[in-house]
């Protein structure tokens, strides 16, 4: 009897302990879709970064520019974090940030914007239908299509950076 509740003690105190960490973090899919956002800033705002001085640099006619990819990056953070969180944006698009630091700093706070919306998400709010692109889509749809169109991007900004001899910071 003293073994099976020293067992029972055993046990209930490991619960005990791991309930403060089960609360610390959000759990499931917003956990998985916050950090890889959070990947994403990193990446990108170092590339931002190293490339400061190549903004204008384009691999040819009819393509996307260094600050153009930067810029839409923001932008389709703003979308979606809209889009997560019930708010409509009425207003014209922005100009295109050309300032090195400001670009930066603008990534940075999409991504946080979207770290937020993300984190704020309910299982069954991942559910929810919201339409993004003229298209009708759940919340988890919404993410799944602009984190891998961002994953595209951040390839492409790496070429990018090689293109003109730019090692990415983590690549160092």
């Amino acid at each position: 009897m003293k073994k099976i509740l020293t067992q029972y003690g055993v046990c209930a105190l490991a619960v005990v302990l791991m309930v403060p960490l089960a609360q610390a973090e959000p759990a499931g899919m917003q956990a998985a879709f916050a950090k890889d956002a959070g990947t994403l800033s990193e990446k990108f705002t170092g590339l931002a970064r190293v490339m400061s001085g190549k903004y204008d640099w384009k691999p040819g006619q009819g393509v996307r520019s260094v600050g153009d990819v930067f810029n839409l990056i923001v932008e389709e953070n703003g979308l979606l974090a809209d889009a997560l969180t019930g708010k409509t944006n009425t207003g014209a698009e922005p100009a295109p940030i050309t300032d090195p630091e400001k670009l930066q700093e603008a990534l940075k706070a999409s991504y946080a914007n979207l770290q937020k919306a993300i984190t704020g998400l309910s299982d069954s709010d991942l559910q929810t239908h919201v339409k993004l692109f003229g298209r009708d889509m759940t919340k988890q749809g919404a993410l799944l299509l602009i984190l891998e169109d961002q994953h595209e991007h951040l390839g492409q900004s790496i070429a990018y950076a090689r293109s003109n001899g730019v090692v990415p910071p983590w690549s160092k």
